[in-house]
């Protein structure tokens, strides 16, 4: 078949370029053409940023069997979509996310029967008015998939401190965890994910229906998650613990990732996906589920990453001030 992937070099996108060229798929990419990513041999790139007023202008003609949309953020670009890609592919695949899912989840075993739900985080919101355009369209077979934490490039983290994290875990510094740090997180390899996503290609029975693809039913604490990352690392970890109301108090932009996601167990029933494109398997052994993010993070680090000076600042003083108290 004829892929079109809109992306194509990101964290989850690039595995599943590579398991569609394994497969004999002809893949074209829709990116600006900025990562410097090493591409599969084969793969045809299409200049095209999804900013600009017209990003599939140099898409000429083309039609396509199968349309992968993974930089699609916001409902209007859905929208845009939609419009291009109707009368034009076969199929189209919104890469949505399972933060769209009820927050707090009524129960911490979540299937796509869970409502979409999410008041604390505007990015979900997003992506469920992006779903629903989707979901209320015509003429365009349709298929939605929910990520849940994938990861090759970039650390795992709970507070979206990015590289700060390993940064401040390299100079023995204090990371932060909200509450006790023992709640239940799914964390998945792309390479994992790429297999049942590029099974739904052409799949007649994932027409008009939505997936996640995740772990089955397995996660680790973030305690657990933050050690990893350190052993990785060669270094011990300092883990501050803080209430998540607390931690919203200092920076309301973690909001949405503490009570709009990550501070609410979650496991994963893969059993829909499992039902249409075959079992498949994942790594649970956690150093080797982070072992690219922090090989990626190491590279990055020795290149001379740079830090978000004034966040390591705000993590300082929480940091302080929670483990001063009852002292």
């Amino acid at each position: 078949m004829h892929i079109l992937f809109v992306g194509g070099t990101g964290q989850i996108s690039l595995p599943c370029v590579e398991r569609a060229m394994a497969l004999g798929h002809e893949v074209t990419l829709l990116n600006r053409g900025s990562t410097g990513t090493n591409l599969p041999a084969g793969v045809r790139s299409i200049e095209g940023d999804m900013d600009a007023a017209d990003p599939y202008a140099n898409l000429g003609d083309q039609t396509f069997d199968v349309v992968c949309q993974f930089r699609a953020f916001t409902p209007q670009q859905v929208a845009r979509d939609l419009e291009t890609f109707s009368g034009r592919a076969g199929q189209y695949i919104f890469i949505s996310s399972a933060s769209v899912y009820e927050k707090p989840a009524r129960h911490y075993v979540i299937t796509e029967k869970t409502p979409a739900i999410n008041p604390f985080w505007q990015y979900s919101r997003d992506k469920i008015a992006g779903e629903e355009l989707v979901a209320d369209s015509n003429g365009l077979n349709w298929t939605i998939v929910r990520p849940s934490h994938t990861m090759r490039v970039g650390l795992p983290t709970q507070l979206g401190e990015g590289d700060l994290l390993g940064h401040r875990m390299l100079a023995g510094k204090p990371v932060l965890l909200s509450g006790d740090g023992m709640s239940l997180w799914t964390l998945t390899r792309p390479v994992d994910f790429a297999v049942p996503f590029v099974g739904l290609f052409g799949n007649e029975k994932t027409y008009g229906e939505t997936f996640h693809i995740t772990q089955h039913l397995h996660g680790y604490t973030w305690d657990q998650i933050y050690h990893a990352l350190a052993r990785g690392l060669g270094v011990d970890v300092k883990i501050v613990n803080v209430p998540a109301d607390t931690l919203i108090r200092y920076n309301e932009d973690w909001v949405g990732p503490t009570f709009g996601d990550k501070m609410w167990p979650s496991l994963f029933d893969n059993s829909k996906v499992i039902g249409v494109t075959g079992n498949f398997t994942c790594e649970t052994d956690l150093d080797k589920v982070v072992a690219d993010s922090v090989a990626n993070f190491k590279m990055r680090h020795a290149a001379g990453l740079t830090v978000n000076s004034e966040l390591d600042a705000l993590i300082d003083r929480v940091a302080r001030e929670q483990s001063a108290l009852g002292a």
